[in-house]
C-alpha cells in the first residue's frame, strides 16, 4: 500500500470502533507480528482482507446485496407539496438480469471508478489487461508459467511498477518491458508536510477555491500522486537492473528493460509462428516532451496497462433525475456537488429530508484536479486516469472522516443505530 494502515476505515473518525485495521490484526491474532515489521504500510493481500473482514460483518444482516448492477435512480415519491421524496433505485443482477426495484429518501454513489482503456490499444482482447484486473486475469491471459513470453508494461506510476516488478516472479523466463513516456522513473513526494495536502481539514479550503486555484495546486503538488512510485520500490528495480547487468553485458539478453521517452501510437494483432501476437508502434519522445520522427516495433504476447479510471458512472445513473437541479445549470454540465457530498437539487423540487449523495468521484470540487479527460497515450498519462490527480476524495486518506460527514449530512446529530435504521 501507499498510506498508513492509520488511515483505514475507521481510526480517523473512531480510534476505539470495531473496525480498525488494528482490531483487526487482534482478531486475526496477528497483532504482535504485524508490530514486529516495523511498518505502516500493510501489503496489498493483507489490506483486501482486512476490507473483507469488515464486509463479512454484513453478509447475513440482510442489509447488503451482492451482484447487483445500479441501473438508474429515478425520482419517484411525491409529496402534496410537489417535492421528491423517494428516490426509485433500478438494479440488474449481473447473473441472472432479473431487474430489482428499490424506494429510497436517501441514496448515496460510491461506485467508484471505470478502468481507462486508450483509444491506441484494443478495447476488449484477453491478453490486454488494465492494471485494475491484473491480479485476476493475468494467469488467465498468460497460462504457460514457463514459457519464454514477450509481455509489455505501459504507464510511469505505482501500478505499473508494481505488475513490473511482480511478472517476472510469475513468468521466470519471460522477457519484460516497460514503456513509460518519461526520461526515467520518478519517486513520489510522502514527506510530513508534502502529506499534509491529504489532511481532512484541508477540504473546506479545497472546497472554496476556484477551479484555475485547484489547477496550479497541482503544479505545486504534482509529485505526491503524479506518474511517481514509491522510493523503496524504485531502488528495488534499479537493483535487479542492476544485477541483470552484472551478470550479463549484452542488454539483447536481458529479461527485463525499461523504454523510455516512448508513446504507443498504435496496437494490431497478427500471427507470428502459429501464434497470435500484438504488436506495437512505439514513437520516440525528446527529453522535453515533443514527439520527434523516429518509430519502433514491438511483438508481445500481452500487454499489461495501468493507465487510470474515469470517476462519472452516476452522471449515467442521475440521468432521470437532471431535472430537479436548480434553473440554469446547463445539461452538459456536472452534476452540482454541496460541501456535504449531497447533490445540489432545487430546494423546491426535493424535500429536505431526501436526496442523493456521492462519493469519491467529487474531486473536481473535494479534491486537487482537474476536470475528468479519458486518458491517450497522446496525453499525459497519470497512474490515476487524469491529466490531473486527486487529494482526498477519490483516495483512502479521509475515507473514514468523509463517510462520518455524510452520514452527518443524513441523519443529523443521532449517530445510533437503532436512530438510523428508524429514518432508512
Amino acid at each position: 500500500m501507499q498510506i498508513s494502515f492509520l488511515k483505514d476505515l475507521a481510526t480517523p473518525r473512531n480510534p476505539r470502533s470495531h473496525f480498525t485495521f488494528i482490531n483487526y490484526l487482534y482478531e486475526q491474532n496477528r497483532l504482535n507480528n504485524y508490530i514486529n515489521l516495523d511498518t505502516f504500510l500493510p501489503t496489498r493481500y493483507e489490506y483486501e482482507d482486512y476490507l473483507r473482514w469488515c464486509a463479512s460483518h454484513f453478509d447475513q444482516s440482510g442489509l447488503v446485496s451482492y451482484g447487483q448492477e445500479v441501473v438508474e435512480v429515478v425520482p419517484d415519491v411525491v409529496a402534496a407539496n410537489g417535492k421528491v421524496t423517494k428516490f426509485r433505485v433500478v438494479s440488474r443482477d449481473v447473473k441472472t438480469n432479473e431487474v430489482t426495484t428499490r424506494l429510497a429518501r436517501h441514496v448515496v454513489i460510491s461506485v467508484g471508478g471505470k478502468a481507462v482503456i486508450p483509444k491506441e490499444l484494443p478495447s476488449s482482447h484477453p491478453r490486454v489487461v488494465h492494471s485494475s484486473q491484473y491480479s485476476m486475469r493475468v494467469d488467465e491471459a498468460l497460462a504457460d508459467k514457463s514459457k519464454p513470453y514477450n509481455i509489455a508494461v505501459i504507464g510511469n506510476g505505482q501500478s505499473a511498477a508494481e505488475i513490473y516488478n511482480d511478472l517476472p516472479s510469475r513468468y521466470p523466463n519471460a522477457k519484460v518491458t516497460l514503456i513509460i513516456k518519461q526520461a526515467a522513473l520518478k519517486p513520489s513526494d510522502d514527506s510530513p508536510f508534502v502529506n499534509e495536502i491529504f489532511d481532512p481539514d484541508r477540504v473546506d479550503g479545497i472546497y472554496r477555491q476556484g477551479a484555475d486555484a485547484r489547477a496550479q495546486a497541482i503544479v505545486n503538488d504534482r509529485a505526491t500522486n503524479y506518474g511517481v512510485v514509491r522510493l523503496n520500490l524504485l531502488e528495488h528495480l534499479y537493483e535487479k537492473l542492476y544485477l541483470q547487468k552484472l551478470k550479463n553485458p549484452n542488454p539483447a539478453d536481458w529479461k527485463l528493460q525499461i523504454k523510455s521517452n516512448r508513446q504507443v501510437v498504435k496496437t494490431e494483432t497478427v500471427v507470428e509462428g502459429g501464434q497470435e501476437k500484438l504488436r506495437l508502434q512505439l514513437q520516440k519522445l525528446r527529453d522535453d516532451g515533443s514527439v520527434g520522427k523516429d518509430v519502433e516495433e514491438m511483438t508481445v504476447d500481452a500487454i499489461f496497462f495501468a493507465t487510470g479510471y474515469v470517476r462519472d458512472s452516476h452522471e449515467d445513473m442521475l440521468k432521470s433525475a437532471r431535472g430537479l437541479l436548480r434553473e440554469g445549470h446547463s445539461e452538459g454540465a456536472k452534476i452540482p456537488i454541496r460541501r456535504d457530498y449531497k447533490v445540489d437539487f432545487d430546494d423546491n423540487k426535493v424535500a429536505e429530508n431526501a436526496g442523493v449523495w456521492l462519493q469519491g468521484c467529487n474531486e473536481s470540487t473535494h479534491g486537487v484536479s482537474i476536470p475528468h479527460a479519458p486518458m491517450s497515450f497522446d496525453n499525459d498519462c497519470t497512474d490515476d486516469g487524469f491529466l490531473g490527480w486527486q487529494l482526498s476524495d477519490t483516495l483512502l486518506s479521509i475515507i473514514a472522516i468523509r463517510s462520518g460527514e455524510l452520514v452527518q449530512s443524513i441523519f443529523g446529530g443521532e449517530q445510533t443505530t437503532a436512530a438510523i435504521r428508524s429514518k432508512l
